[in-house]
């Protein structure tokens, strides 16, 4: 067995519980004393996730960052988070960082662990929030005739990561979604009420609106040309396969408006199951879509 995705599908037997979805989204769900409690862990490796000399500051950020966005995506506030850190240099940056990241997204540190050990820096933080709307939206709810949305734009994590790798002192407007990405806590609650499927963007839009159409046993078009971007047009067909967005993709019954703003970009339809058509075009199989560790 090899590869992210094989791992994944072996791990679905074992994880039996209604509160794991099938390992079908970003988190789990586990209802609580009347409650539905939201359950998010997000790992980062230095050399895969972020670049070796960065600003550990900023690293904190995305740490935090990259787990609120999968509670933005279940409609969820922040309860708190756990954070695994191996030590390193940096770490009063860090530290420095993560006190920003948590003071700006509400979420409190709870506890956690932390270890020595040689090789690339490898953090893991795990956030907890509480839905605020039942049932709590799920991958697998989109339906035919429902359209197809984003928040945002995509393509400017791209433009920073490459910004960055060419110097580390660029502009920092430039690397800035790269740098600290913002997770959409607040359209995230209220969307939650209204849409019947909703995730964040974290691999590249087209790979993730696979994941959605796989989840939910739809055929998902996407307009290409309709996606906003927040980078030079050339580069469009790069920016919808680059990750790091962390905007929100949802899609809302036929009729519905939407209550944030947001950009239609496609539909659902009832063709083969876990289908993706991106300018009619058939796009298969998941390689090359997205981000997808080896």
């Amino acid at each position: 067995m090899t590869g992210e995705l094989a791992f994944i599908a072996a791990l679905r037997a074992l994880a039996t519980d209604p509160a794991a979805r099938g390992l079908d989204d970003d988190a789990a769900v586990l209802e609580i004393g009347g409650e539905s409690l939201v359950l998010t862990h997000d790992m980062m490796v230095c050399g895969v996730h972020f670049l070796p000399g960065q600003d550990p500051a900023d690293v904190a950020w995305k740490l935090v960052a990259t787990n609120m966005s999968d509670l933005a995506a279940k409609g969820a506030v922040p309860i708190g988070v756990l954070l695994g850190y191996q030590l390193s240099a940096g770490t009063e940056r860090f530290l420095a960082g993560l006190g920003e990241a948590l003071a700006h997204y509400g979420a409190p540190l709870l506890g956690g662990d932390t270890v020595g050990g040689a090789g690339p820096q490898t953090l893991g933080l795990t956030a907890l929030g509480r839905a605020t709307h039942r049932p709590v939206p799920t991958r697998s709810g989109a339906r035919p005739g429902d359209t197809v949305w984003v928040t945002g734009a995509v393509g400017g994590a791209m433009i920073g990561l490459e910004a960055l790798r060419a110097d580390p002192a660029a502009d920092p407007a430039t690397t800035l979604r790269y740098r600290r990405p913002q997770a959409r806590l607040a359209e995230g609650r209220v969307l939650a009420p209204q849409v019947s499927a909703m995730m964040d963007l974290s691999d590249g839009l087209l790979l993730d609106a696979l994941r959605l159409a796989r989840a939910s046993r739809v055929t998902v078009t996407l307009e290409s040309g309709a996606v906003p971007l927040d980078c030079p047009e050339p580069r469009r067909a790069e920016a919808l396969r680059w990750g790091d967005d962390y905007e929100l993709l949802f899609t809302l019954p036929a009729g519905c408006p939407c209550p944030v703003p947001a950009t239609r970009i496609g539909t659902v339809q009832d063709g083969a199951p876990g289908r993706l058509l991106v300018d009619g075009i058939d796009q298969g199989e998941a390689a090359g879509l997205g981000f997808v560790h080896r």
